[in-house]
Formats: structure tokens, sequence, C-alpha cells
């Protein structure tokens, strides 16, 4: 599957891997946090190297729905139902300076955007009240949010009420981290594609190992998702969500806005122009259905229904693309940026952008730069030093228990699960998998592209049963996100390591 935005890419490309050699700054992530953080370190005259196991934009930055928002659906109401209201205006001046330095970007590189009005709406009544949270949480912010009936707006689709912010932006993600590299390449910049970071060490001196050789920096960013090191235990503090978006070409008309439900399931509309994305014809995203990664009935399911429902507004929808997108979460919505524990101040990471990265990436950019490059604290913006000093309260920890009990709830099933399907199994169809018990050990089995495989189906990074992705044709892991292609080849997660093969045990071969 191939989001809308990377149908007619010409990315940058890497220039050749350079066993040993030695930069300033190293940035593991070619997306959005680690392409905007190598554009500023190098405008600041630092030597700085971005390696990344894909393309540019290859995972989260590609499959962004291309919206920019202060509002962000309840994100603010949900931060501020168990925090003071200082902490939410710091969360918003953060995302306020990362948009203007997105936007501003894109009108230095010649980069169209729309500017339109987005809506966190209610779908019926019941909706109502996480409208007006968010309102109040909003205005409390300082943002000029304004409460609409269902009267004040005219949309296809059903909607009780919304709470609307009018002047934010629709852009193409991957037109954005292209022309990133670009700039960052044309600065001096050295770009890596398709060479994997294995770990990386403060001690005896900072590097990264990768599948090519080490490298070495003074500093290193972990701009991966999430971290790719267990120190600091960021895999249990973030919870790693899948989710899903289809476009259609409309030969009628689309909403100008943007609108993302408070009540489910969660609808995201986003209409496409030939100003903010690859529109020819009028066009129109629409997302939702996420889930935990590894804990769904069916994500094939969760997109067909995207479909039926556009259709059911949209008579006349055409679907051009669908695919999916991962994203991590933070127990308290706040994301984790700054120096990792035990790095020695050497290594950084940044995660938990709760799917609203175009705003939080380059504002993570920006306080990562801050660091590296060694401001005073008393020189940084309030929102730095606000956001730098985490307040952890009941409410917090309370869904953090909650996430660790869903997680080894997913473990245990896992492994009970693998138990009752013996191997050999039937062969699989065409785009599906199956997990079954091999001596006391989980088999992952499926067939893609006409080609069955068996691999481990016990995760790399710390032992749970995986899960068949229907739509993506992958195995996931409900544990922690990691995720793996059919072959066993790492994607993307905490886990460094591919599945080992083992042998195949289909229909008594």
């Amino acid at each position: 599957m191939k989001p809308l935005w990377k149908v007619d890419q010409d990315a940058p490309h890497g220039t050749p891997f350079d066993p040993g050699a030695q930069h300033d700054v190293l940035i593991v992530g070619a997306g959005l946090t680690g392409l905007s953080t190598a554009v500023l370190l190098t405008r600041a005259g630092l030597d700085v190297v971005v390696v990344d196991a894909g393309d540019v934009a290859e995972l989260s930055t590609g499959g962004n729905t291309g919206k920019l928002s202060l509002l962000q659906g309840q994100q603010l109401a949900t931060i501020r139902r168990h925090h003071p209201a200082a902490l939410v205006q710091a969360y918003v001046d953060a995302n306020r300076a990362g948009m203007e330095w997105l936007t501003g970007f894109a009108d230095s590189a010649g980069l169209s955007y729309t500017e339109r009005t987005d809506h966190t709406y209610a779908q019926g009544p019941d909706g109502l009240e996480a409208v007006r949270a968010q309102h109040s949480a909003a205005r409390e912010a300082g943002l000029p949010t304004r409460l609409l009936t269902a009267g004040e707006l005219s949309t296809p689709f059903p909607v009780a009420g919304a709470v609307a912010l009018d002047s934010q932006v629709t852009i193409d993600p991957v037109a954005v981290a292209d022309a990133l590299a670009k700039e960052f390449l044309a600065g001096g910049g050295t770009l890596h594609t398709g060479v994997r970071v294995t770990g990386a060490h403060a001690l005896p001196e900072p590097r990264v190992e990768t599948t090519a050789g080490p490298m070495f920096a003074e500093h290193i960013v972990l701009a991966t998702g999430t971290p790719i090191l267990d120190r600091g235990l960021y895999f249990s503090k973030v919870a790693g969500m899948r989710s899903y978006c289809v476009s259609f070409r409309v030969s009628g008309g689309v909403p100008e806005g943007t609108f993302i439900s408070a009540d489910g399931p969660t609808r995201s509309i986003r209409p496409v122009s030939a100003a903010d994305g690859p529109a020819d014809t009028a066009q129109l995203v629409v997302g939702g259905n996420g889930h935990p990664v590894g804990r769904s009935d069916g994500e094939t399911a969760a997109i067909d229904d995207l479909v039926d429902w556009t259709r059911l507004h949209f008579p006349d929808a055409e679907e051009t693309h669908r695919w999916s997108a991962q994203d991590y979460q933070s127990h308290n919505l706040i994301p984790f940026v700054g120096a990792l524990p035990r790095g020695l101040g050497r290594i950084r990471i940044a995660t938990g952008y709760a799917k609203w990265g175009l705003s939080n990436a380059p504002a993570a950019a920006l306080r990562l730069t801050e660091e590296i490059i060694g401001t005073k604290r008393r020189e940084r913006p309030s929102w730095m030093l606000r956001l730098g000093t985490r307040l952890t309260v009941p409410a917090d920890l309370a869904r953090g228990a909650v996430e660790g009990a869903k997680v080894a709830a997913a473990a245990t099933k896992g492994w009970v699960e693998a138990e009752t399907t013996p191997v050999p199994v039937p062969q699989p169809a065409e785009g599906e998998g199956v997990v079954a018990n091999r001596g006391g050990r989980p088999v992952a089995i499926s067939t893609v592209d006409g080609v069955t495989r068996a691999v481990s189906a016990v995760c790399t990074h710390l032992g749970g049963v995986l899960d068949w992705n229907d739509a993506e044709c992958t195995w996931d892991c409900p544990l922690h996100a990691s995720r793996f292609a059919a072959d066993g080849t790492r994607i993307e997660g905490p886990a460094l390591n591919d599945l080992p093969e083992v042998p195949r045990t289909v229909g008594g071969s």
C-alpha cells in the first residue's frame, strides 16, 4: 500500500556509506524529525549525517495525512483533564513554534500549502461534551476557537456540532521531507539511505553500529519513531498506534475545511488540492479506525469500513490509494524529547507525537538543536523549559498501568493461541498468515506474492508472539509495536533484529 504523497516521489538519494567516518552529529531517521533537526544543525555550521534503513519519509512521515493544526482533535482537552493549564499552554506554544517553522521553511523552499479551518466535530449528541471540553482547553491556551452548531455547518456527513480554528494548514508531507533533504545536502550534510542502524553507544566514544559498519559523532539523535535503545524503557512509556487512510477522487464538492471526530469511530477528513498535494482533480483523504499495533480484528476490514463510510456520504467517490501509518503516544500525550538516560548527554531521542507530527516534529527539532549547540537554558523559549520538566500525575500512572496490563494480556494470549495450532497447517492463501506451534515455539507462516515462508513468530525485542496484518502483509508485535515483513525483515519499532527463518511445515510438507 503506497500513500498518495509517494506516487510521484523523487526522493533525494543518499551518498555511499563511509565506515568509520566521524561527524559532529549523527541522526538516525530521515523523517520529518530527523531532517528538520539536520537542517537546523547544518545551518548552525555543524557537520551532520543522517542515516536511514529506508528512503526519505519511509514510514510515519510518508503516511501522514498532511494536516498541520494546533486544534488537534481532543488532544488539548485530554491533557488539561489531568494537568495544569500551564502544561497545555506550553504544549500549544511548542506546536505553534513547530508550525511556524515548518510553514516558514515551506515558504523559503517554494512549497505551496493551503490555509483551512480545522474542526473537531461531534458525529452525534454524545460527542458534544468532548467538543465543548476541547473548545474550553483551547481558549484557555489562547487559541481563538469558536463553537459551531450543526446548522452552521454544511457537510455531507453527520455533524452535531464542532469547535473550529481558522488559519490551519494542509500540506504534502513527503514534499516537505524531500525539500528538507535537498537543503540539507546542499548545505553540506551527508545522507545515507538503505543502511540500518543496529545499536548506539555513548562509551568509550559516541558511535552507532550499522549493517555496513560503525560511524562516530559527538552527538547522536534517535529520530526513529520510538527509540531503538531500551535504556529509559521508553518502549513501555509510549503506545504504538496504527491508523488508516484512503484517498478518493470526487467529481462533486468536498469540504473546504479539515475535520476529525471527537466521538468514535474516528473519522478524519482532509481535502486535497493541487496546492497541498498531488491532485489533478478534487480529492479527499479519509482516515481513522486506529488501534494499538498488533491488536486488531482485521486491518483490511478497518480500511474497507472507511471506504464504505466515504461512499455513503460521497456516493461518486472513487478510491485511488490506501495506506496506514504508525505513531506513538505517551501516557500523558506530551512527547518525550531530549537526552536519553545513561547516554552521558550524547544520545538524544524524540518520540510520542500522538499522530500530530507535522507540528511536534519541528518543535522537537528546535529543542534538540538548542540542546546540542549548547544554548543557555535561560535563553531558551519558556515552552522548552516547561516541557523539559515532565510532571507525572496519578492519572498518567493509571494509564500506564492499564497499557501495561494490556501488554501482559497480549503476551499471554499470543503464546496460548499458538499452542492450539500445531504444525503442519494448511498452506495459507495469498495474503494470509497463521501462527502455529512447533515444539513449543510459535512459527509464523504466510503466503505473499505466491511465496510461502516460515519465520519465527517471536518478536526479537521482548518475545511477544506476532500477529498477522492482512492489510500490509506484515507480522506485528502486540506488545511494543515492532513490525516485520513476511520474510522476517525488521521494518520498525524497538526491535533491532530480523526474525530468523525456520523450516517450512505446511500441508504436511
